[in-house]
């Protein structure tokens, strides 16, 4: 028969659990999944919540009246956005320069609410994109 110390059974356990993973060692490896999914659920809430498009005319986006006719400068795609925020992007809805919006709104910190009128399809899409690639070219409004 083969005697064991204590010492050297309680060694050879932790061995064996580092080893093999044990269930305290995987307890702490759950706490940790789980603190990280509760951890990108609250900065994922956070950035819905950063989302929030204020209103047109309110003293943090004041409105255009009437609203301008302004063209895409500059080069590459102008991205939108669901709010003035650069958390909010709009998958796949971007313009191109010399594309022309209307723009309703403007924020103080660089951000303006649009629409874009698609001359081929007649469809269109709001949101807001970044004031600084966008050229003012008239007004919009009834002829006179």
């Amino acid at each position: 028969m083969v005697r064991i110390d204590r010492d050297e059974h309680a060694r050879w356990r932790r061995s064996v659990s580092l080893e093999t993973g044990s269930w305290r060692e995987g307890g702490l490896m759950r706490t940790i999944w789980l603190g990280a999914l509760l951890a990108s659920a609250v900065v994922s809430h956070a950035a819905q919540a950063a989302c929030v498009e204020p209103q047109a005319g309110a003293q943090a986006a004041p409105a255009f009246s009437p609203p301008l006719a302004q063209v895409v400068t500059g080069a590459g795609r102008l991205q939108f956005y669901s709010a003035p925020n650069g958390q909010c992007a709009v998958k796949g809805v971007f313009v191109i320069p010399n594309d022309r919006l209307i723009a309703y709104a403007q924020t103080q910190d660089g951000w303006s609410s649009v629409m874009y009128l698609n001359p081929r399809t007649g469809g269109d899409v709001s949101g807001w994109v970044r004031s600084a690639r966008l050229k003012t070219v008239g007004t919009v409004g009834p002829k006179q």
